[in-house]
Protein backbone atom coordinates (compact mmCIF):
# COMPACT_ATOMS: atom_id res chain seq x y z
CA UNK A 1 0.00 0.00 0.00
CA UNK A 2 2.86 2.37 0.78
CA UNK A 3 4.35 1.82 -2.68
CA UNK A 4 1.03 2.63 -4.30
CA UNK A 5 0.71 5.86 -2.31
CA UNK A 6 4.30 6.82 -3.13
CA UNK A 7 3.60 6.19 -6.82
CA UNK A 8 0.52 8.43 -6.73
CA UNK A 9 2.48 11.18 -5.02
CA UNK A 10 5.34 10.95 -7.49
CA UNK A 11 3.06 11.21 -10.55
CA UNK A 12 1.32 14.38 -9.37
CA UNK A 13 3.47 16.63 -11.62
CA UNK A 14 2.21 14.59 -14.58
CA UNK A 15 -1.38 14.79 -13.31
CA UNK A 16 -1.06 18.56 -13.05
CA UNK A 17 -0.15 18.82 -16.73
CA UNK A 18 -3.22 16.85 -17.87
CA UNK A 19 -5.03 20.14 -18.44
CA UNK A 20 -2.82 20.65 -21.51
CA UNK A 21 -4.73 17.89 -23.33
CA UNK A 22 -8.03 19.80 -23.02
CA UNK A 23 -9.00 21.85 -26.10
CA UNK A 24 -9.31 25.63 -25.99
CA UNK A 25 -12.97 25.60 -27.00
CA UNK A 26 -16.16 26.50 -25.14
CA UNK A 27 -17.61 22.96 -25.50
CA UNK A 28 -16.11 19.50 -25.82
CA UNK A 29 -17.70 16.34 -27.18
CA UNK A 30 -16.40 13.17 -25.55
CA UNK A 31 -17.75 9.65 -25.20
CA UNK A 32 -18.97 10.70 -21.72
CA UNK A 33 -21.10 13.42 -23.30
CA UNK A 34 -20.78 17.07 -24.20
CA UNK A 35 -19.49 19.55 -21.64
CA UNK A 36 -20.09 23.28 -22.09
CA UNK A 37 -17.98 25.79 -20.24
CA UNK A 38 -20.25 28.21 -18.43
CA UNK A 39 -18.30 31.15 -17.11
CA UNK A 40 -14.92 30.27 -18.58
CA UNK A 41 -13.97 31.31 -22.12
CA UNK A 42 -12.44 27.91 -22.80
CA UNK A 43 -12.34 24.47 -21.26
CA UNK A 44 -8.55 24.78 -21.15
CA UNK A 45 -8.83 27.51 -18.50
CA UNK A 46 -11.42 25.48 -16.58
CA UNK A 47 -9.16 22.40 -16.64
CA UNK A 48 -6.16 24.47 -15.50
CA UNK A 49 -8.20 25.88 -12.61
CA UNK A 50 -9.47 22.44 -11.61
CA UNK A 51 -6.04 20.82 -11.63
CA UNK A 52 -4.71 23.68 -9.51
CA UNK A 53 -7.29 22.79 -6.88
CA UNK A 54 -7.65 19.01 -7.33
CA UNK A 55 -3.94 18.13 -7.01
CA UNK A 56 -3.53 19.82 -3.58
CA UNK A 57 -6.81 18.21 -2.49
CA UNK A 58 -5.50 14.82 -3.60
CA UNK A 59 -2.22 15.29 -1.71
CA UNK A 60 -4.03 16.51 1.42
CA UNK A 61 -6.30 13.45 1.32
CA UNK A 62 -3.26 11.19 1.21
CA UNK A 63 -1.71 13.10 4.09
CA UNK A 64 -4.95 12.98 6.11
CA UNK A 65 -5.43 9.22 5.72
CA UNK A 66 -1.78 8.36 6.39
CA UNK A 67 -1.00 10.83 9.20
CA UNK A 68 -0.58 9.31 12.66
CA UNK A 69 -0.11 12.49 14.68
CA UNK A 70 -2.68 13.79 17.14
CA UNK A 71 -3.22 17.01 15.11
CA UNK A 72 -4.25 15.36 11.82
CA UNK A 73 -7.85 16.60 12.19
CA UNK A 74 -6.58 20.10 11.48
CA UNK A 75 -6.06 18.91 7.89
CA UNK A 76 -9.85 18.86 7.52
CA UNK A 77 -9.88 22.66 7.20
CA UNK A 78 -7.81 22.86 3.97
CA UNK A 79 -9.47 19.66 2.70
CA UNK A 80 -12.92 21.21 2.98
CA UNK A 81 -11.62 24.47 1.54
CA UNK A 82 -10.28 22.80 -1.62
CA UNK A 83 -13.41 20.64 -2.00
CA UNK A 84 -15.59 23.74 -1.74
CA UNK A 85 -13.46 25.56 -4.32
CA UNK A 86 -13.71 22.64 -6.74
CA UNK A 87 -17.49 22.53 -6.39
CA UNK A 88 -17.68 26.27 -7.00
CA UNK A 89 -15.45 26.02 -10.08
CA UNK A 90 -17.61 23.26 -11.58
CA UNK A 91 -21.00 24.74 -10.77
CA UNK A 92 -20.38 28.47 -10.88
CA UNK A 93 -21.28 30.85 -13.68
CA UNK A 94 -19.91 33.92 -11.98
CA UNK A 95 -16.41 35.21 -11.30
CA UNK A 96 -16.69 35.37 -7.50
CA UNK A 97 -15.49 31.82 -6.86
CA UNK A 98 -13.92 32.24 -3.43
CA UNK A 99 -16.21 34.98 -2.15
CA UNK A 100 -18.14 33.18 0.64
CA UNK A 101 -15.60 30.46 1.32
CA UNK A 102 -14.82 31.54 4.87
CA UNK A 103 -18.50 31.82 5.79
CA UNK A 104 -19.11 28.19 4.81
CA UNK A 105 -15.94 26.98 6.51
CA UNK A 106 -16.52 28.82 9.78
CA UNK A 107 -18.76 26.13 11.39
CA UNK A 108 -16.15 23.49 10.61
CA UNK A 109 -13.37 25.64 12.02
CA UNK A 110 -15.43 26.34 15.17
CA UNK A 111 -15.48 22.59 15.84
CA UNK A 112 -11.97 21.58 14.74
CA UNK A 113 -9.82 24.35 16.23
CA UNK A 114 -11.10 24.09 19.85
CA UNK A 115 -10.97 20.30 19.65
CA UNK A 116 -7.32 20.38 18.63
CA UNK A 117 -6.57 22.93 21.34
CA UNK A 118 -8.27 20.75 23.99
CA UNK A 119 -6.27 17.71 22.90
CA UNK A 120 -3.08 19.76 23.09
CA UNK A 121 -4.02 21.12 26.54
CA UNK A 122 -4.82 17.60 27.74
CA UNK A 123 -1.43 16.39 26.50
CA UNK A 124 0.46 19.15 28.28
CA UNK A 125 -1.58 18.64 31.44
CA UNK A 126 -0.63 14.95 31.44
CA UNK A 127 2.98 15.84 30.70
CA UNK A 128 3.14 18.19 33.69
CA UNK A 129 1.55 15.66 36.05
CA UNK A 130 3.43 12.64 34.72
CA UNK A 131 6.94 11.78 33.79
CA UNK A 132 6.16 11.03 30.15
CA UNK A 133 7.91 12.74 27.28
CA UNK A 134 6.08 14.57 24.50
CA UNK A 135 6.73 11.68 22.11
CA UNK A 136 5.17 9.18 24.51
CA UNK A 137 2.10 11.39 24.89
CA UNK A 138 1.80 11.75 21.10
CA UNK A 139 1.91 7.97 20.81
CA UNK A 140 -0.83 7.73 23.44
CA UNK A 141 -3.12 10.08 21.47
CA UNK A 142 -2.18 8.57 18.12
CA UNK A 143 -4.94 6.72 16.29
CA UNK A 144 -3.51 4.01 14.11
CA UNK A 145 -6.04 1.76 12.37
CA UNK A 146 -4.67 -1.21 10.48
CA UNK A 147 -5.75 -0.08 6.99
CA UNK A 148 -7.34 2.82 5.15
CA UNK A 149 -10.84 1.31 5.28
CA UNK A 150 -10.70 1.20 9.10
CA UNK A 151 -9.45 4.79 9.08
CA UNK A 152 -12.46 5.86 7.00
CA UNK A 153 -14.85 3.87 9.22
CA UNK A 154 -13.67 5.63 12.39
CA UNK A 155 -15.23 8.88 11.10
CA UNK A 156 -18.67 7.42 10.42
Amino acid sequence: MGSLIATFISITPYLFTLYESVPETKSWNTFFGTYHSGYYDSLYILAWTLTGKAIPLFLLLIWFFTCRHWWYHSLLVPLIMYAYQILRVISSNDHNLDELQLVYMLPLMVIIIPTIYLIRARMFNKMINASKTLEQLEDEFKMSPKNIWQKIKQYF
